[in-house]
């Protein structure tokens, strides 16, 4: 059952939950939300996770009653691209590192703040760090597979261990819409070899769930030559 929460009083007291991210979380929590599975902006308040958020439509009713600015995002399938995201970084993301972020990545900007939280990490955009985030997306991963074994390469993973790779289990056509419908640019896919290209596109007419299928089995196949 929903806590809920009067919260007139709040307001006589301005500086008791300014609009500082500090005071936006503090209020969050206050209310019953589990900030670890929400992904804040000074605008929009992303929900991760709805289950494990316990971020209700009573708690939000609460909360704009005292930030009716910032609006709160319940977007489907902005949770299932977190999901897919988490299964990777639970894995490679090392509580309290410096984690260096690609610039002007919405997308991973999102994904990864709630990190802060979780594991205690720290997002930086330049100097020294422990790991690297990698933008790699799905569509890419595939396609530099494909082109590896097509020029007689064999397997060629992009993975290192240094770097992290929120995307990778993620396609284009969900980034891209995510990103359509929060009103930002598009992304496009960097690996445009012609033949790998040409193959995906094949695959994606007769098996539309083999991307991951690919990558599972690449994945499976390196693993087992290096032991």
């Amino acid at each position: 059952m929903d806590l809920m929460f009067d919260i007139s009083g709040f307001s006589d007291d301005e500086e008791e939950f300014s609009s500082s991210k500090k005071d936006v979380l503090k209020f969050l929590k206050m209310i019953g939300v589990d900030t670890r599975f929400i992904s804040y902006t000074p605008q929009k308040i992303y929900i991760n996770n709805l289950r494990f958020s316990k971020f209700s439509r009573k708690r939000q009713v609460t909360f704009n009653r005292q930030y009716p600015e910032i609006e709160v995002v319940r977007n489907k399938l902005f949770q299932k691209i977190c999901a897919k995201s988490s299964k990777v970084l639970s894995d490679e993301i090392k509580p309290n590192s410096r984690i260096l972020m690609p610039k002007d990545n919405h997308i991973i900007e999102l994904l990864l703040e709630p990190y802060t939280r979780k594991y205690g990490v720290e997002l930086v955009f330049e100097g020294e760090h422990d790991l690297k985030v990698n933008p790699l997306i799905l569509d890419d991963e595939v396609n530099n597979i494909f082109e590896a074994i097509f020029k007689g390469e064999g397997l060629n993973l992009s993975k290192r261990d240094d770097e992290i790779y929120p995307l990778i289990n993620v396609s284009l056509d969900w980034i891209n819409s995510f990103l359509e419908m929060d009103g930002h640019a598009a992304l496009e896919c960097e690996n445009n070899d012609a033949v790998a290209n040409s193959f995906s596109e094949f695959l994606k007419e007769v098996a539309p769930q083999y991307k991951e299928n690919v990558v599972s089995a690449a994945e499976f196949i390196s693993s087992k030559n290096e032991n």
